[in-house]
Parts: structure tokens; C-alpha cells; sequence
């Protein structure tokens, strides 16, 4: 054990444990931690602040500095509000949007953060109750704020809890105000938070916003005629006890589908999330539920949203009518292929048009735009930057949609953030119309595919806990600079992309400059066959995460899961030739 750090670690608690800025339970808690002989939980807690990062903060809930607690979470809005008040120094009114999602404490932290705001005269429209994160994001906009905050860890294990900072776009916070927000957060003092706002400054919001926000959604429909026909597709969905039961539904019944079934077990507002071992729709087993309803319904489709409900995942009957999950880069593909197919059949293009993904999100996206001649955009992994895409062309360029691998997908511009209410209403749509032609959604993956060549992608994440895990995952992204791999499973890398200097480097040792507004620790390598590896460590989690694409040939929808099966193993050596077992 590293006793300099403990010492650090023990000094910073004793402060807690005695500092009468806290209170008597968080006392309690922290002396018992300095009590204890086993000092992991201890280092944990204190052993850094819990950073507030270009999003946010996201971390585990209780007492210390490296914890979501009603200290740091009051710390992190002191800060914001502080920034605010210079940034918008000429205003006469400054407001700010406040959501909450179902997790445990969430209510708690929201009720502080508008209190600190109001005792900083800032107005504050705070939600009756929980709400999707696309939805806070749509009232910064429609309210007029100049900034907003969700409490919301979003898919994280149940004893996560974050904080989501909005500016007055209503996007996550972009260059230069993330870092000018993080220097006033990184100033405060746990002593320096205001508290006991007067009640003037707090608004109480639901309906009045939810029907503006519906009758958005709303228009993002494309083909009613064929919701009309199908008004009976059977759907079912679940919200993991999240706050997607508060609209989707409603949407879903707005766009005029009256077949919906929700799994009854998890309509249930539940931050312990029991139903489920991880509220993340990426994993099969949160689904399960819902697939067992479909299967006793013989349902068309299958929809979940993560417990803030800006994530969507999918499940559909394959050809032998077993119920199959669609991955978040197939539901990229799916969302984009048909809004951009049935625009341009219905005469709705002007010419203006651009699509988005992230730079880890499939290139069979790519193809498709190109058949079509829309462009396509390349960001970085994080919806604040599709947001900026859309930003710096609004007035000039119609945004269509755009996603990223990890369910995220925005079909829309009068929010700025990923958005399953409107994701699940056209996913439902998109059913209705493959059901017009005696399709099932799984066969418009197949006619994709089919006619843009076959791709397969395969994400692998590696978790290190904790302080050793974050030194661990910063010591793998330097060897990977260090001793880049040559080979992907057996072939040449033509291409090296490494987004920290901007740099792409070919086989033959030309350089390349990137073009992006900012730097990342991201690492991409590339073969002449179309494979790609890319390497991060998550922004959110304590985790370094790996996404695999390969490409193939797929003659006929009935080589489906035999081109599936020989893409898996060769992802399989590619992780080998990464060092990943």
C-alpha cells in the first residue's frame, strides 16, 4: 500500500469527520472509514476530488471527495453558477433547467442544486419529477435558459449517480466553457456553497413543457400513411424503472400506434433497479423481460430505454422467428438508412442535408449517405459533439439524424442530446412501414446489408476499478503509443489515427493532420480490408473500452450468421494482436 497516499487520504478524511460544514450521519460514515483496518474503501473515497469533466461528474454515491454526495454535487453547481453569473454578467435574469432521473438520491441532489442556484439569484425551473434527459435538453431551449442540469449516471449500476451540465443550446457543455466551468468548480470550497435560496427563484415544471416536447417529437414523423395501416403493430417496452415510462408511451400513442405494451414490472420508478442486474440496454440480460412478454404476445418488436431514456435498444424475430437483439451500430445503421431512403422517395430533400456519427460508430453509415449524396460527418464519441455539428451549421444545413455505437441516436435539432422518446417513435414507425411491405425489421437489416456489403462490430470492455485501474488503463493507452500494433489479426495496418495529436500516420510513415476542435485519447488502426480498432478510455467509467469492426461478403440473407460467426473469431484476433484476451 502506498502509505504517502493513505496519509493524503487520511488527512483529507479527518477534515470530513470533523469539519462541522458536514453533516452528523457523513461524519459517522467517514470516521468508521478511518476506523477500519482495511483502507480500500478509505483511499477510494478520498484519494482524489471526483472530477468534474467536460459532462459533468458521474461516480459512486456516498461520503468523500472521490464520491456523488450533496458536497461535491453542491461544489460542481456553486462552480457552475458562479461561471454563469460572469458569462452572462449583462443579463438581467439568469435561468437554469433542472431534471432528475429515478435513481436513488437523485431528488435529493436536484432539491440542492436549486437551492444553490436560487441562493445565487438564479432562476430555476425545476421538473415535478422524473424525466428524460432529451427532454431537460429540449426546456433549456424552450425556456430560454442559459444552462441546465439533469441528475442522471444514465446507464450506470445502480449505485452510480452523475450530474449532466447543459449550456443555452442545450447541449452537454462544449470548448471553451467546459474548462472555464471546471476552473470555478475546481476554486470552491465546500465552505464557499450557498444554500437557502429564497423559493422565488424555483419554478415547479411537467405538463406544460412534456406537450410541447411530444408535439416536437411529433413532426419527426415521415410516413404517416403507413402508421395509419399498421396503427395495430404490437410493441412492447420497457424503461428499466427509468424515466422513459414518464413519455414514451405518451409518444408512442401521439404518433398513433395503439397496440403498446409495457412490461409491468419495470414501469416502476426504482433507483434499485431489481428486475435487472445492470440498468444498461447494451446488455442482453436487461432485456429479458421484455423478450419474454413479446414471445407470450407474439409482439413486432421489442424497445427499452436506459433509466434516463436517452438510450434506445432493440429486439426483433429473425427469419426463424427467434427474437435476436440489434446492436447500437445496426440501429444507427437502420434509423439513418430509412430516414434518409424515405425523405429522399418522398421529395423532402433540399440538398442541405447532413448526417453524423462518431468516429467509433460504423463506416457502412458512410456508404449509405454516399449512395445518396448526403454528407456525413465525423465526431468524436459524446452527443455534445453532434451537438456542435448541428450548431455550427444551423441556418446553413438541415440536420437529419445522427448517433453513435453505444444506442444513442437524435433525429432531431430542437434537442441536443440523445433522445429514445423520438428514437422509439420512429424505430416504431420504421416497423410499420417494413410491416407495409410484408417485412419485419430484422429483414430491413438483411436488405442493408445485402445491398451495402456486410459488417460486423464487436465492443470489449475492460474495467479497472479505482485508482490502481486508472493508472493501469493510462499505462495500456502509452504502450499502445509506444509499441503500436502492426497487424490485425493476421493483416497489415495501413493506418494509424491517434486523436491526442491529431495525426493519422500511413504504412509507409506519411503524416496526416486530423481535423477536429479538440484533442482526444482515442487510438484507431486500420487494414486495406476495412477493419477497424479503436481504443478509449471512458470518459464516464472506470474502464478502457475497445470497438472492433470488420467487413465482409453476405451473398444472400440466409449467410447471415455464418459471415456473423467468421467475423466474430476474426474479432477475436484482433483483440489478440491488441493484447486483449
Amino acid at each position: 500500500m502506498d502509505q504517502e497516499l493513505l496519509k493524503q487520504c487520511e488527512a483529507v478524511a479527518k477534515e470530513w469527520a470533523t469539519n462541522p460544514v458536514f453533516d452528523a450521519q457523513t461524519q459517522a460514515e467517514v470516521r468508521a472509514m478511518l476506523e477500519n483496518d482495511d483502507k480500500t474503501q478509505l483511499i477510494d473515497s478520498f484519494y482524489q476530488t471526483l472530477e468534474f469533466g467536460t459532462g459533468g461528474l458521474r461516480g459512486i454515491m456516498g461520503p468523500g471527495t472521490n464520491r456523488m454526495n450533496i458536497y461535491t454535487v453542491g461544489a460542481a453547481t456553486q462552480g457552475l453558477a458562479n461561471y454563469l453569473k460572469k458569462n452572462f454578467a449583462d443579463r438581467d435574469k439568469i435561468s437554469v433547467a433542472v431534471g432528475v432521473d429515478c435513481r436513488n438520491n437523485s431528488d435529493v441532489f436536484a432539491e440542492r442544486v436549486a437551492d444553490i442556484f436560487a441562493a445565487n439569484g438564479i432562476y430555476v425551473y425545476l421538473f415535478d419529477d422524473m424525466r428524460p434527459t432529451p427532454e431537460v435538453s429540449f426546456a433549456i431551449r424552450y425556456l430560454g435558459c442559459q444552462s441546465g442540469v439533469n441528475i442522471t449516471a444514465s446507464h450506470n449500476p445502480r449505485e452510480y449517480n452523475g450530474y449532466k451540465a447543459y449550456w443555452d443550446d442545450g447541449a452537454q457543455v462544449l470548448p471553451p466553457h467546459d474548462k472555464g466551468i471546471i476552473e470555478e468548480v475546481n476554486r470552491v470550497r465546500y465552505e464557499d456553497v450557498k444554500t437557502g435560496g429564497d423559493k422565488k427563484y424555483i419554478t415547479i415544471i411537467g405538463e406544460e413543457v412534456d406537450q410541447e416536447y411530444i408535439d416536437a417529437v411529433h413532426t419527426l414523423s415521415i410516413d404517416k400513411a403507413a402508421i395509419e395501416r399498421q396503427k395495430d403493430l404490437c410493441i412492447v417496452y420497457t424503461p428499466l424503472h427509468g424515466a422513459g415510462m414518464m413519455m414514451i408511451p405518451r409518444s408512442l400513442k401521439a404518433w398513433g400506434f395503439e397496440n403498446v405494451n409495457c412490461v409491468p414490472e419495470q414501469m416502476v420508478k426504482d433507483g434499485n433497479f431489481p428486475t435487472v442486474v445492470s440498468p444498461n440496454p447494451e446488455n442482453a440480460e436487461a432485456m429479458t423481460l421484455a423478450i419474454n412478454l413479446a414471445k407470450k404476445l407474439d409482439a413486432d418488436i421489442v424497445m427499452a430505454s436506459d433509466p434516463d431514456a436517452d438510450r434506445i435498444a432493440m429486439a426483433c424475430k429473425d427469419t426463424n422467428g427467434e427474437w435476436t437483439i440489434i446492436n447500437g451500430n445496426q440501429t444507427m445503421l437502420i434509423f439513418l438508412y430509412y430516414i434518409i431512403k424515405n425523405r429522399v422517395d418522398q421529395g423532402l430533400m433540399k440538398g442541405n442535408e447532413f448526417v453524423v456519427k462518431t468516429i467509433v460508430t460504423t463506416e457502412m453509415v458512410k456508404k449509405v449517405a454516399d449512395k445518396y449524396g448526403i454528407e456525413m460527418r465525423d465526431c468524436y464519441t459524446g452527443f455534445k459533439w453532434i451537438a456542435r455539428e448541428i450548431l455550427i451549421s444551423e441556418g446553413v444545413k438541415k440536420y437529419i439524424g445522427g448517433g453513435e455505437e453505444s444506442f444513442g441516436f437524435l433525429a432531431e435539432d430542437f434537442c441536443r442530446d440523445k433522445d429514445s422518446v423520438s428514437a422509439c417513435s420512429l424505430l416504431a414507425e420504421i416497423c410499420a412501414w417494413a410491416k407495409d411491405q410484408g417485412k419485419s425489421l430484422y429483414q430491413i437489416l438483411m436488405d442493408i446489408y445485402m445491398e451495402y456489403g456486410f459488417s460486423y462490430n464487436k465492443a470489449v470492455n475492460v474495467v479497472r476499478p479505482g485508482k490502481t485501474g486508472a493508472d493501469e488503463i493510462k499505462a495500456m493507452m502509452e504502450n499502445y503509443r509506444q509499441n503500436p500494433p502492426t497487424e490485425l489479426a493476421g493483416e497489415k495496418v495501413t493506418l494509424v489515427k491517434d486523436w491526442s495529436v491529431l495525426e493519422a500516420t500511413d504504412d509507409k510513415g506519411n503524416k496526416t493532420k486530423l481535423v477536429q476542435p479538440a484533442t482526444s485519447n482515442v487510438l484507431q488502426y486500420f487494414t486495406a480490408s476495412g477493419t477497424k480498432a479503436s481504443v478509449r478510455p471512458s470518459g464516464t467509467e472506470p474502464k478502457i473500452k475497445f470497438y472492433i469492426e470488420v467487413e465482409g461478403k453476405m451473398q444472400s440473407p440466409a449467410d447471415y450468421k455464418a459471415c456473423c460467426e467468421a467475423a466474430e473469431k476474426k474479432c477475436l484476433d484482433v483483440l489478440k494482436s491488441l493484447g486483449v484476451e
